[in-house]
C-alpha cells in the first residue's frame, strides 16, 4: 500500500488501539511548550496540563467537532504576566511557583483576554472571511507562521543540549545543571534522527507514530548512556507539585487533583494581559490555513469527494480560542492558543482525526491527576524533548512557506516582499537580540506579537490605492 494513501481525515475515527497511541503522541508533543510556559511564569504545572486538556475538549465541541486543533499555553503572554506580577510586588516561592493570590490576579486578565478573540471571531462571522483575508493575507500569515517556528529554534537547541550551548545560564528548576558533557548530543541526535527515519521509511500504522517511537528511542538511548556512567538524564517530580494539590487521595502518591484557584478581580491585569490576545489572532489564523492545506491534501490522496474547508471555520476557531482562554483562566491555567507543534505532528503523520484530539485532551487531564503519570511525563529527559523540538519547530516554519506556495503569494510583488521581510526581521531580531521582548515607547512587545501587528498595519498601508481585481467573466 502506498504510504501517501494512508491518513485520517477530521471526521474519521481510527480503531481504539491506534486512536490511543495517536492521542498519546499528541500529548507528548504539546507537553514541552505547555510545561515550559508554566515553569517560566510560575503557574502550577499540573493545573496547566489539566487546563490545556479541558480547553481542547471544549474547543472540539464549540467548533462542531470539525477542527482538529489542540489548545496549549502561549509564549506570547510571558512578558505581560511577568510584568504584571512584578508590578504587583509578588515574588515566587523557593520552588519557583507564584503565590496563589498572584495567580488569581493573572487569571482575571487571562479571562478578559478571551473576549478579544471572541469579538474577532464574530467580526469574521458577520463581516466575512474576504474582509479578514484583506487584513491577514498570505503575505502576513505565512511569515508569521515561519517566525513562530524560527523564534523557537533557540529553545529547541537549548533543550537538545542545554549545558553545551555557550552563555546559557540555568534559571529554571526543570533544566539540567551546568557541567553536562556532550553526551546530551548523543541522546538528542538519536531522538531527532530516529524520528526523521521513522517518518520517512516506516510504512502503515507505525509510519504514523514517528514522534512517539522517536521519543522511545531517545529515552532508551538516555538510559544506556546513563548506565554506562554518563549523564543523569531522567528527572523526578518536584515535591512542591504534590504539596500544592487541591485534594489528595491519602498521601497523594497515586491520585492528586491539580491546584485549582478562582480568579480575583484586577483591572491592572486586564490592562496588562488583554491586549496580548491581539497577537494570537494572526497566529491562530495561520494555523487554520495550514490545517486547510494539509487536510485537503490528504483528502485528495485518499480520493475523498468531500471538501474539507477548514478556512471557512475561521470564525469558530477564533471564538473557540477565546472561550478556551476563559476556561483555562477560570481553573488557574495560563492563556494560550491552538498549537503549531500539534499541527506539525498531524502534517507529519497525516492523522487529522478529531476523535484523536478528544482522546488526547482526556489523556492530558488524566495525567494531571495521577501522580505516577505526571511523574513519568516530568521524567522524560530534556535532551529527548529537544530532539523532537528541532523537527517540530522547523516543521512549523516550513508550514509558513507552504501557506505562501498554496495561496500563490506573488513573491515578485514589491509590497509582499516588503511585508514579509519586515515581519521576518522584526520577529527574529526581537527574539534573538532583545530576548523576545521589544521595549517600544515603554510597552513590552513580544516578538511574534510585534512582528504580526507591524505586518498587518504595514500591509494595509501599502494596500492603499491598489486596484480591485475583477473576477473573469464566464461563458464567453
Amino acid at each position: 500500500m502506498d504510504k501517501r494513501k494512508i491518513g485520517y481525515l477530521p471526521d474519521e475515527k481510527p480503531p481504539v488501539g491506534k486512536l490511543l497511541l495517536y492521542a498519546l503522541q499528541q500529548v507528548i508533543v504539546m507537553f514541552p511548550a505547555t510545561i515550559a510556559v508554566a515553569l517560566i511564569t510560575g503557574f502550577q504545572v499540573s493545573t496547566t496540563i489539566f487546563a490545556s486538556g479541558l480547553a481542547t475538549l471544549c474547543f472540539t465541541f464549540i467548533t462542531g467537532r470539525k477542527l482538529p486543533l489542540y489548545y496549549g499555553s502561549s509564549f506570547a503572554y510571558l512578558s505581560a504576566i511577568s510584568g504584571l506580577i512584578a508590578a504587583q510586588g509578588f515574588q515566587r516561592t523557593a520552588s519557583g511557583i507564584l503565590p496563589v493570590e498572584a495567580i488569581q490576579i493573572a487569571q482575571f486578565g487571562i479571562i478578559a483576554s478571551g473576549l478579544v478573540s471572541i469579538v474577532a471571531g464574530f467580526l469574521v462571522k458577520f463581516v466575512g472571511r474576504e474582509a479578514v483575508e484583506k487584513v491577514l493575507p498570505p503575505a502576513v500569515t505565512g511569515p508569521v507562521a515561519m517566525i513562530i517556528g524560527l523564534t523557537l529554534a533557540g529553545n529547541a537547541l537549548h533543550d537538545a543540549a542545554p549545558a553545551v550551548a555557550s552563555g546559557m545560564t540555568d534559571t529554571l528548576s526543570y533544566l539540567p545543571s551546568p557541567g553536562s558533557t556532550n553526551a546530551v548530543w548523543i541522546v538528542s541526535l538519536a531522538t531527532l534522527l530516529s524520528t526523521i527515519f521513522f517518518s520517512k521509511y516506516l510504512k502503515g500504522f507505525l509510519g504514523q507514530l514517528p514522534l512517539l517511537l522517536g521519543a522511545a528511542v531517545g529515552c532508551l538511548t538516555a538510559l544506556c548512556v546513563q548506565l554506562l556512567g554518563g549523564e543523569h538524564f531522567f528527572r523526578s517530580l518536584p515535591p512542591e507539585v504534590l504539596a500544592a494539590s487541591t485534594w489528595k487521595l491519602g498521601d497523594g502518591s497515586i491520585f492528586a487533583l491539580p491546584a485549582f484557584s478562582l480568579p480575583k478581580v484586577s483591572w491592572a491585569a486586564v490592562a496588562a494581559i488583554m491586549p496580548i490576545a491581539i497577537a494570537t489572532i494572526p497566529e491562530s489564523t495561520a494555523h487554520v490555513y495550514q490545517l486547510d492545506i494539509y487536510v485537503n491534501d490528504v483528502a485528495r490522496e485518499k480520493g475523498a469527494t468531500k471538501k474539507y474547508d477548514m478556512a471557512a471555520l475561521l470564525d469558530r476557531n477564533l471564538i473557540g480560542d477565546g472561550v478556551c482562554d476563559m476556561i483555562s483562566g477560570f481553573v488557574g491555567g495560563p492563556a494560550g492558543t491552538n498549537y503549531g507543534e500539534n499541527i506539525s505532528t498531524m502534517a507529519i503523520t497525516r492523522v487529522f482525526s478529531v476523535p484523536v484530539l478528544i482522546a488526547a485532551s482526556i489523556i492530558a487531564m488524566v495525567v494531571s491527576c495521577f501522580t505516577p503519570l505526571i511523574g513519568v511525563i516530568y521524567g522524560i529527559p530534556l535532551a529527548v524533548i529537544g530532539g523532537l523540538e528541532i523537527y517540530l519547530f522547523g516543521a512549523i516554519a516550513a508550514q509558513g512557506i507552504a501557506i505562501l506556495i498554496d495561496k500563490k503569494c506573488d513573491m515578485f510583488s514589491a509590497k509582499n516582499i516588503a511585508v514579509i521581510a519586515c515581519i521576518m526581521v522584526i520577529g527574529l531580531g526581537t527574539n534573538y537580540i532583545y530576548g523576545g521582548t521589544l521595549n517600544l515607547f515603554g510597552l513590552q512587545v513580544p516578538a511574534v506579537a510585534g512582528a504580526a501587528i507591524f505586518g498587518i498595519l504595514f500591509n494595509l498601508l501599502l494596500s492603499i490605492g491598489d486596484k480591485k481585481k475583477t473576477p473573469a467573466k464566464t461563458g464567453e
